[in-house]
């Protein structure tokens, strides 16, 4: 990353940080002997401290995907979502931490059980309710984003159960500022913690909503022809007014929304397939069983609600004369457009695996732009035990790909396994560019 391109990613990490120092500046500041002069006093200090940095970090969450432009560009996108997805945990334990050691301390003060002191915590205190209930929404969250039961769902059933995050969130300030020890008597405290909740939710709504709306409206894009590219592969052209003003590059992707039935609702991340132009755009979608499916049935006229474009797999990150781009099914359609945008220095090895021969989507368009600028497509049809993609495999293909840039998009195994060849390599992480296929993208 360049030092230019940083400065924006350093910003934002030293305004979190003195976001961080000040919340914790609310328990240090008004603490008193009696919070810490006893076991259980001390238990529920501590309980208010993990209230305070969990909800804290469950802000941040929020705003690294808010797709804030300047830090998507700084940061890049997959980026910020890794680091939301590894911020997620911490935020739950340390909320779920308040609510038990909240509920020991002042049961072990009013010497009842803990099931009888919960109770009355939620019953008794004003908008315990609400919070309790935004809490076990934030759980609901946390267990969708574990691994394998990830794996299992939709990405409508995903993004569903996300969003309740937003409200889990937001039922539990009430509770805060109404019962919260470090803000009753304490204005500039309160005046805090409402201004850090009302730049977040401004956050929010303007990337999210203002700018994609706003954006779809200038741009007027509606899609043009659904083109069928192979067994469960389209392609969706667009057509719109001054495309080129959203400075668009192949190999990053939108968030889109086509107004008919069953695909307004939520966002779907699908890629350009082909460079942009300032009429048109393409994506090219693979169904899944789920709202992709429909895709196919759009009709011409369709108007589009998009956000972006996003992400930093694009050709201006490659720093060597010799690029690899390797993807896996439909993961070779943002690799096809970043083939056009390759400079005619550059030499271009692409490696397509796929299952069978009726999986190399795109295929003509691939050989065409490869008989044009001299590049060479590798189609690895097979099984992985046929085509593991490991170091001592990838070099006998390209001998020369230890002093490439090697650009990856597919399946997260696909991925992993070019990572690991990559590794093995010696090719250092700077010249190393991936974009997994994965739903966590939210």
């Amino acid at each position: 990353m360049k030092i230019g391109h940083r400065k924006p990613a350093d910003n934002a990490s030293l305004v979190l940080g003195i976001g961080l120092g000040l919340t914790l500046a609310l328990q240090v500041d008004t603490i008193t002997k009696n919070d810490v002069n006893s076991i259980y006093p001390l238990i529920t200090s501590i309980s208010r401290l993990c209230a305070l940095v969990g909800t804290y970090l469950a802000l941040v969450g929020l705003v690294l995907i808010s797709r804030i432009a300047w830090v998507e560009r700084s940061v890049g996108h997959d980026r910020l979502v890794t680091w939301h997805r590894k911020l997620g945990p911490y935020s739950l334990f340390l909320i779920s931490f308040h609510v038990l050691l909240v509920t020991i301390g002042y049961a072990a003060n009013d010497q009842v059980r803990l099931i009888v002191e919960l109770w009355r915590l939620i019953t008794k205190f004003p908008w315990m309710l609400p919070a309790m209930v935004g809490f076990i929404f934030y759980i609901a969250a946390g267990i969708s984003s574990y691994k394998k039961v990830r794996a299992k769902m939709s990405y409508e059933t995903w993004w569903t159960i996300h969003i309740y995050t937003y409200l889990a969130v937001g039922l539990s300030f009430m509770h805060q500022v109404i019962t919260g020890q470090m803000f009753l008597g304490h204005p500039l405290n309160k005046l805090y913690w409402q201004l850090l909740y009302v730049t977040v939710v401004f956050v929010l709504v303007y990337w999210r909503f203002v700018i994609p709306i706003s954006k779809s409206i200038r741009h007027n894009l509606k899609v043009e022809k659904v083109v069928i590219e192979g067994p469960g592969v389209v392609s969706i052209i667009m057509k719109g007014r001054r495309l080129d003003k959203l400075k668009a590059q192949g190999g990053q992707f939108f968030g889109w929304r086509f107004l008919a039935r069953g695909q307004w609702v939520i966002s779907h991340p699908y890629s350009l397939s082909a460079p942009p132009s300032d009429k048109y755009l393409r994506v090219t979608v693979k169904s899944l069983g789920d709202a992709s499916s429909g895709v196919v049935n759009l009709k011409r006229g369709t108007r589009v609600i998009f956000e972006g474009p996003y992400g930093t797999f694009v050709a201006s990150k490659a720093s060597r004369g010799h690029v690899v781009l390797i993807g896996g099914g439909v993961g070779i359609t943002p690799l096809r457009a970043l083939m056009e945008e390759f400079d005619e220095t550059k030499e271009i090895d692409v490696l397509f695996r796929a299952s069978t021969q009726a999986d190399l989507v795109l295929k003509a368009e691939l050989n065409e732009i490869a008989r044009r600028r001299g590049a060479r497509v590798h189609y690895l049809v097979g099984s992985r035990k046929e085509h593991p993609l490991t170091f001592d495999y990838i070099k006998k293909i390209v001998p020369a790909f230890r002093d490439a840039d090697v650009f990856v998009c597919g399946p997260k195994p696909m991925v992993d396994a070019v990572k690991e060849a990559v590794k093995d390599a010696g090719i250092p992480k700077d010249r190393f560019h991936d974009e997994a296929f994965a739903f966590h993208g939210e």
